[in-house]
Parts: structure tokens; C-alpha cells; sequence
């Protein structure tokens, strides 16, 4: 018996959603589809968000088959975008590199990234979450290959860095197709009022890449011992780190494409969606891409929250980033310390219990607004850098232990805004038809942001020393607080997507 045959009692499908169907014609102008739009549009600013509504029998199991294989491939997304931040250490020594020149190998991948989400939103739109994935993954897999087997090349060390730069950039515009694809299938699997803490539960999916590469990288670059049949793996070149990331993607992205469906009518189900101003009848339709296009760069909102993750941007690369070079450079804390082994769980783990908690807070006791947890939370990420920069610059508190309890209370704020305004958010403001683009517009601010905790910030180190990783974050971070405060502040009271 099929899934569609068994999502409902007595083998009848599920009863269609109550959010009346609006279809609009691809070869209509975008005027028109506009108006056509608007007209069954739900007023967001009068109609209480409904509750939950019960899902059909077996839905949520297929959900959670979904949800995991697309949170494994992300996560290996994420081995093959963190591996030269592990590796920043041995890369820099070998090729003499400052830190300036290191940050504009991580600048050029977020480059790449920044405009590859604004385009790769609207690819993902119109080719489907799952391609939109798998395009991604095959770029990035290939791409990883070839900075690791150009690094073995006999250019002069000028012309690697240019090779380096242009690698990892058009690494980072391919992986720009992963996280317009991630939230365009699960705006189709996930309610208006699941989304925020599926968010914070996506983020620890995501942070399984994080653990994954910190662990690989101390495995290769120092050596270890298989449990049981005791077979010892010698030290490896930190080249490893760009072959061994990249054939784990290809093995996950095959278990991914054998499991994961675009929206739950292709598993044979149906869900209602109360912010789907286009009917979930018509999933299969394409919107005229000028329309998607006006409709969400016209949202004011949509531009805060994107200014907002601007600032996120930069917090998270600084500290995604420079976490092992600082180890290395300020407290001579390599991949066999304490601190490292220390850190290397710690921040995805406070990651994941931040995006959570923010995500379950905005669910239930904001009832789905996302600005204020996100307001309270910039507040308190600038409250931490501004404590850092004093106790590691300026006390003999300074060393390894309160640098790791600074980095991983700064982990836990900034990663919860980027899951609350990044993923629940755009999810809000796209619904499941425009969330891809929804999702590039708002993200790709947040690589803008990333852009200058890499030669900027490496340039700062440079000149300044290690205490400027933590006073060029306060800033940011403060004008995060106050971008969010804003939104929060002008919205009481009013159910407006995005808010």
C-alpha cells in the first residue's frame, strides 16, 4: 500500500487546506499576478495566528525521514565550508601567508556565497529545494578536490593565493544553493507554528558538520587508533582535509536524493498553511519570477531582518573563522590541547541549544513572532563581546578557560539569531512558494556581513593584535539589537510576517 493511500483513516486523503486556492498564470504579467495575489491575501495584522491543527496518520514520520536525510546533507555542507578554517594554522605556515591574506581566502568564499544566495533563492524557486541541494553539492564536492590538489602545485606563492581566492569562491557561490534549498522544502513540511523550533532543531542537524570537520581535523592532522581492531591511522597532510570532507558529501548526497521529496503532496499528503496567500492546491505551479522578485524585495521588513543578519554575518565568521588561528597564535593551543577539544564540542553544542530555545520561545511564548527573542538575543551577544574584550585584554583572568567560555557564550547568542531570522523568518515572509528567494535575499546579507571578518578583520588582527577580534564584533552586534528592537517595537500587537 502507498503513502498516499494511508495518510488518512480509511485510505482517504487528506481533507485540502482551508486557505482558499489562488492560481496565478505564469504568462500573466507580474502586475496582474500581483493584484490577483493580493486580493486573497491573509491580513497579517488583524488575523490571529490559528493553532496547530492535527496531521494525518503517518505524516510526521515521513516528515522526520525527510527532515533528516536534508539536515545530513547540509551537514556536509558544512565539512566542506569549515575544513580551511581548521586547517588555517598549516596552511598559513606552509605558504607564509599573513592573516590579512588568510581572511581574503575566507572573504572570497563569502563573496561567493552572498551572491549566490540572492540568485540561487530564485534558481531554487523554480528548480525545486531537492535539485536546487544537489546542484550545490556536486559543485562543492568537485570544488574541494581542486583546492586541495591546486595546493600541491608548483605555483610562486602570489599566484596560489589568487587560485586559493578564486576556488573557494565559486565554492562559496555553489553552496549558496544549499540553504535556499533547505528552507524552500521545509516552508512546504513545517507550519507557521513549527517552524521556529524546527529551525533551532535544523541548526543541530547543521552543527553535526561543525562537530564532524572540528573532530576529522584533529583525527588527521594529528593521527589516531580504530577502537577494537587497533589499526593505527598515521598523521595526514592537512590537504587530507580537502579530499576526505568531499567524498562523505557524495556518499550523503545519494542517501538524500533516495529519500527526500520537495513538498509532502509529491509523499501523497497534504497540509494546510496559513501564510500561503497562493493556495496549497497549486503547489506545483511556478510563480513568474518578477513577481517573487517584487514581492519580496518590496517587503520592508524582509530588508530589516536582513540588515540585522548583516550584523550576524560578521559575529559568526569572526568566531567560525579565527577560533583555531586564535587558539594557536594567542594562547599556543593547538589541535591536541584541551581547547581545543574543549571547543570543538562546544560551540556547535551551544549553537544547537540557542537556536532551539530561541526557536521554541518564538513558537509558544511569542506566538510565532520572531523579533523580540531575536532583539533580547543581540542585546545579550553585545553584553558578552563587550565582557570578552575586557577580560581577555585587560585582566589576568585572560587564558585558554575563559576564552572558552566567552567564545561558546558568543556562539550560543549569534547562532540563535542567525536560526531565528535566517531560516524561521524568511520562512514567514516567503511562504512555501517565494521561500527560496525569501531565504537568498535575507541570507546572502548575512555573507556581506561575513565578507569583513575575513581580510578586514584579519587586517585589524594584523595590525592591532588578537583583542580585535573581540572589539570589531561589539559594533555588530549592537546594531543587530537595534534593528530587531525596531521591528519588535513597531509591530506590538500585529501579526506581520517576518515580525
Amino acid at each position: 500500500m502507498s503513502e498516499s493511500d494511508t495518510n488518512a483513516p480509511g485510505g482517504q486523503k487528506a481533507a485540502p487546506p482551508a486557505v482558499p486556492a489562488t492560481p496565478i498564470d505564469p504568462s500573466a504579467s507580474s502586475s496582474a499576478a500581483a493584484a490577483t495575489a493580493t486580493a486573497a491575501a491573509v491580513d497579517y495584522r488583524s488575523a490571529a495566528t490559528p493553532e496547530i491543527p492535527p496531521h494525518p496518520p503517518g505524516f510526521r514520520l515521513r516528515r522526520g525521514r525527510n527532515w533528516f536525510c536534508l539536515g545530513l546533507l547540509y551537514a556536509g555542507y558544512y565539512l566542506c565550508r569549515y575544513n580551511l578554517g581548521i586547517v588555517a594554522p598549516e596552511l598559513k605556515e606552509e605558504f607564509k601567508l599573513n592573516n590579512a591574506q588568510y581572511g581574503m581566502i575566507s572573504t572570497g568564499r563569502d563573496g561567493g556565497y552572498a551572491v549566490g544566495q540572492f540568485i540561487n533563492g530564485l534558481f531554487a524557486d523554480g528548480l525545486g529545494g531537492k535539485q536546487a541541494m544537489a546542484v550545490g553539492a556536486i559543485g562543492t564536492i568537485l570544488l574541494n578536490f581542486v583546492f586541495g590538489f591546486a595546493s600541491m602545485t608548483t605555483l610562486a606563492v602570489s599566484t596560489m593565493l589568487i587560485a586559493f581566492i578564486v576556488i573557494r569562491l565559486l565554492d562559496g557561490y555553489m553552496q549558496a544553493f544549499g540553504a535556499p534549498g533547505m528552507v524552500k522544502i521545509n516552508t512546504s513540511w513545517f507550519q507557521r507554528r513549527e517552524r521556529g523550533r524546527f529551525a533551532g532543531i535544523f541548526g543541530g542537524m547543521i552543527q553535526l558538520g561543525a562537530i564532524g570537520v572540528g573532530k576529522l581535523g584533529g583525527y588527521l592532522l594529528i593521527g589516531f587508533t580504530i577502537p577494537i581492531i587497533g589499526m593505527t591511522i598515521a598523521k595526514q597532510n592537512w590537504r587530507s582535509m580537502f579530499f576526505v570532507p568531499p567524498a562523505i558529501l557524495f556518499v550523503i548526497l545519494i542517501i538524500m536524493w533516495m529519500n527526500v521529496k520537495n513538498h509532502p503532496e509529491e509523499a501523497g499528503y497534504t497540509i494546510p498553511h496559513d501564510d500561503d496567500e497562493h493556495g496549497a492546491g497549486n503547489i506545483n505551479e511556478k510563480l513568474p519570477l518578477a513577481y517573487v522578485f517584487k514581492k519580496i524585495a518590496g517587503n520592508a521588513i524582509a530588508w530589516i531582518n536582513a540588515g540585522a543578519y548583516f550584523c550576524t554575518g560578521f559575529v559568526r565568521r569572526a568566531v567560525e573563522s579565527w577560533w583555531v588561528l586564535y587558539l594557536v597564535s594567542a594562547w599556543a593551543a593547538g589541535k591536541d590541547s584541551g581547547a581545543y577539544k574543549f571547543l570543538v564540542w562546544s560551540l556547535p553544542i551551544s549553537a544547537f541549544v540557542g537556536s532551539f530555545s530561541s526557536g521554541l520561545l518564538s513558537d509558544t511564548l511569542f506566538k510565532g513572532k520572531r523579533a523580540p527573542v531575536a532583539a533580547l538575543l543581540y542585546w545579550i551577544e553585545t553584553v558578552v563581546i563587550v565582557i570578552s574584550f575586557i577580560v581577555l585584554g585587560h585582566t589576568n583572568l585572560a587564558g585558554t578557560v575563559s576564552t572558552c567560555v566567552l567564545l561558546t557564550a558568543i556562539s550560543l547568542t549569534c547562532n540563535s539569531t542567525h536560526s531565528i531570522i535566517g531560516t524561521a523568518a524568511a520562512m514567514d515572509l516567503g511562504g512555501r512558494k517565494m521561500a527560496g528567494f525569501a531565504s537568498g535575499v535575507i541570507d546572502s546579507f548575512q555573507y556581506f556581513g561575513a565578507i569583513f571578518a575575513g581580510f578586514f578583520l584579519g587586517g585589524l588582527i594584523d595590525k592591532h593584535g588578537w583583542n580585535a577580534l573581540f572589539y570589531a564584533m561589539a559594533p555588530f552586534s549592537a546594531a543587530g539589537a537595534m534593528l530587531m528592537t525596531w521591528i519588535w517595537l513597531t509591530t506590538r500587537g500585529r501579526d506581520v510576517k517576518g515580525s
